[in-house]
């Protein structure tokens, strides 16, 4: 079956255009939210997502929503509007791999719609700390990175923090950009693969089922 995927990131490079079925920018001109074309990753970010769920699952069709600046900054407005535009492509699955300080009615009312619809969101959350939004919304998966799980491993850590944990790298396994934000990317192609495999699942099938191919139950723990 086609699995379609939204990513809600800082958009792609010139070499993946093939790969996007469709993309958007939602950026503020003016004190104004405006949607238009969706110019080429300038951060290398979005770019390393989308490279990230493909490993996983090759066939995946991605939308690209790109909400960063070139300095990597968004809002919750532009945020919303990416969750909005990717639910009305019929997407099955959205990540965010990023985590907003600010909870905001506007952000919180375009999760809980993409939500009822049965879009599953994955989103990343810091391993400790204060919690993030749209993670912190209920129906989302609160995904992180962990130092323990190789490329394909997962972790079911079950904390006041995440759900699930994946391969904290990058393809290019580069350690400085190492992250909470490409746990997730991996846990989103994870999910993809799942529903190549078994079809569209709900909330707690999935959770049901990432627990049973976690290789690590609970948090890492520092030794030193």
């Amino acid at each position: 079956m086609t699995i379609s995927i939204g990513v809600v990131d800082s958009g792609f490079r010139p070499d993946q255009q093939q790969q996007i079925i469709d993309s958007a920018s939602f950026y503020l001109e003016e004190g104004a939210l405006w949607m238009g074309a969706c110019e080429f990753d300038a951060m290398d970010h979005g770019a390393r997502i989308i490279e990230i769920i493909h490993h996983h699952l090759e066939s995946a069709e991605i939308y690209s929503a790109q909400v960063f600046d070139q300095r990597g900054v968004t809002t919750p407005i532009q945020v919303a509007a990416a969750i909005d535009w990717l639910r009305e492509q019929g997407v099955q699955l959205i990540n965010l791999s990023l985590g907003l300080r600010q909870d905001r009615e506007v952000l919180a009312k375009a999760v809980k719609r993409a939500v009822q619809q049965g879009v599953i969101i994955c989103a990343s959350s810091p391993a400790r700390g204060d919690p993030v939004y749209p993670s912190a919304y209920p129906g989302v998966f609160r995904m992180t990175g962990d130092a323990r799980c190789t490329l394909n491993e997962i972790s079911c850590l079950e904390t006041e923090f995440a759900d699930f944990g994946g391969h904290v790298l990058g393809l290019d396994q580069v350690q400085s950009k190492a992250g909470a934000s490409l746990g997730c990317a991996h846990m989103s192609g994870q999910i993809a693969k799942l529903f190549a495999e078994s079809g569209l699942l709900d909330f707690n099938e999935l959770a049901a089922r990432l627990k049973q191919r976690a290789a690590y139950f609970g948090p890492e723990h520092r030794l030193y």
